[in-house]
């Protein structure tokens, strides 16, 4: 995610506290002094929802809050829009040039970012079932007032996009759970949020249809760029849809960054016990596992790619890869640079091929298989290391080995 992004969503050291108004004081000086979520209920009767929870979230990502039930993942996210008042801290949300602290704004200012700012879909879906689709999908452009002739051209362009323009005429009860899931997100992309807030949206549905909603919605945002935060509590859709994931443990953020490096490391035996059946082919770059150019047998001025195949390459001076050649029987290989996953389908075995270091370990795997050759890794400009089955096979066993280790 680039840098000079713009932050859309940062959470300040966010305390929430469930329990009457005038408890709630005890109970935050108990929180400082150190108390835990079964003490503080105890003493003052308030149920800790979050404490001091701090992260910045940039225009465009995806941010998946995660844990166990009951960690604060959907407190959090519900404070976004003011579902849950916050007891201490500041939720700072871009409003065009300002941002707005939704914890202490005027009654007025969020009910213009409930309208126009945040959308929220919601796990059960959340249709009026005396509604038709159309009328579901419209339901927040009617409440702000829009006339029917403009609601109508929003609801349709909206349901095209989710591919249920057809189904528009139906009623809940006619659909299926994906396409009820489908009408949510077309009602939250109606109101042309930026930020949408997505409690736990596919846990309801079946794995199969959960897997085609998750590339539905990667798929989607591709072309939204949404700020989207979502909640999961399945390691597996996190690290599939996010770019940042934080990690929740009774109300706290214990871990927040990029997927890789949370597999790669826990920050402590709770992190480690989540990643460590985890399937590292969608998480894994290559760059995560890959041998150096620097650790490559030579012979001469050439690398080894594969000896037991005798394939070698070199590099030029700029470290572009020049060549590639299979010695024993003289067979020259073509250097074919790739950029994205979508180039993998056209190699065949007459190449040897240059993929970006951040690819991952899936892709790799296919490249391997459709190749039969090891794969030269570029970080854009120059090579920087090279990944065979031996590298597959470590980067493997290395996350399994690491998972079961932190967790014991």
């Amino acid at each position: 995610m680039s840098e000079d992004k713009k932050t859309s969503v940062s959470f300040r050291n966010v305390d929430i506290m469930f329990g009457e108004k005038a408890e709630q004081s005890e109970a935050l000086k108990l929180l400082d002094a150190g108390g835990t979520r079964k003490s503080i209920l105890d003493e003052t009767g308030c149920v800790l929802g979050t404490a001091d929870a701090s992260i910045d979230i940039k225009e465009g990502e995806i941010c998946v809050l995660m844990g166990l039930s009951g960690s604060g993942k959907s407190t959090l996210l519900r404070a976004v829009n003011g579902l849950n008042k916050v007891s201490r801290g500041s939720i700072l949300v871009q409003d065009g040039d300002r941002q707005v602290d939704i914890a202490s704004c005027d009654k007025d200012t969020l009910r213009h970012m409930r309208t126009e700012r945040v959308a929220m879909v919601f796990q059960q879906f959340g249709l009026l079932p005396w509604r038709t689709v159309e009328e579901n999908v419209g339901l927040g452009l009617e409440l702000a007032g829009m006339s029917v002739v403009e609601r109508e051209k929003i609801v349709l362009e909206k349901l095209e996009l989710v591919g249920l323009a057809q189904w528009k005429d139906k009623y809940a009860h006619e659909l299926s759970g994906g396409m009820q899931q489908r009408v949510g997100l077309a009602r939250a992309f109606a109101t042309d949020a930026d930020i949408l807030l997505m409690d736990e949206p596919f846990s309801a549905l079946d794995p199969l249809i959960r897997n085609q909603l998750q590339d539905f919605l990667l798929g989607l945002q591709k072309d939204l760029n949404k700020t989207i935060i979502f909640v999961s509590h399945d390691l597996d859709e996190a690290l599939k849809l996010g770019n940042h994931i934080a990690i929740m443990e009774e109300g706290r953020i214990v871990q927040y960054g990029e997927p890789e490096d949370i597999v790669l490391n826990p920050a402590n035996a709770y992190v480690a016990e989540f990643v460590a059946h985890m399937n590292p082919l969608n998480v894994l770059q290559g760059a995560s596992f890959m041998t150096p150019l620097n650790e490559l047998d030579k012979e001469g001025d050439k690398y080894i790619a594969n000896f037991k195949t005798s394939l070698f390459f070199s590099v030029d001076g700029a470290g572009s890869a020049l060549d590639a050649q299979i010695y024993d029987d003289a067979q020259s290989l073509a250097i074919k640079p790739i950029s994205t996953e979508e180039d993998v389908a056209g190699l065949n075995d007459d190449c040897i091929v240059v993929a970006p270091s951040d690819m991952k370990m899936r892709w790799m795997i296919e490249i391997r298989h459709r190749t039969s050759n090891p794969i030269l890794l570029s970080d854009g400009e120059k090579i920087v290391g090279l990944v065979g089955d031996d590298e597959i096979y470590a980067g493997i066993l290395r996350q399994t080995s690491l998972g079961q280790e932190e967790a014991a």
